[in-house]
């Protein structure tokens, strides 16, 4: 399944939200990697390393049914990204917004052109 989280305000004027050295953060053949965080139902904070993508607009990730994130996005879908450099740990960049879409169309595709991206080889094995 995938998530796309918008920045908030609309993202329709994102270009003018993200200096260029945030944009190349955001570029595919940075390999940076991301780390959501999302508020528990116990009032908890819950912070994930993850993969993701953006296509000029959202960051884009992808989870399983029934995994934590999946649940919390369901019942409150506000996020945090944290983004670094792999050559950088001190430079960041922090988007917080709204998730604004979920799907599993494509998810599969997804998850392979993540692995693509960050290991290299298109296929990532499936699991019933």
């Amino acid at each position: 399944m995938a998530h796309a989280a918008s920045r908030e305000p609309s993202c329709a004027d994102q270009m003018s939200l993200f200096s260029d050295d945030d944009l190349k953060l955001l570029a595919r053949d940075t390999k940076a990697l991301g780390y959501l965080a999302l508020t528990l139902a116990d009032g908890t904070p819950q912070v994930t390393p993850l993969w993701f993508d953006w296509d000029g607009t959202h960051i884009i990730i992808n989870t399983a049914r029934g995994r934590v994130k999946d649940k919390v996005l369901k019942k409150h879908p506000v996020v945090a990204v944290c983004i670094t450099p792999p050559d950088d740990p001190y430079r960041y960049i922090q988007i917080r917004g709204r998730v604004v879409d979920e799907t599993e169309e494509g998810a599969y595709e997804m998850i392979c052109s993540l692995n693509e991206k960050y290991h290299g080889t298109y296929q990532f094995p499936k699991h019933p």
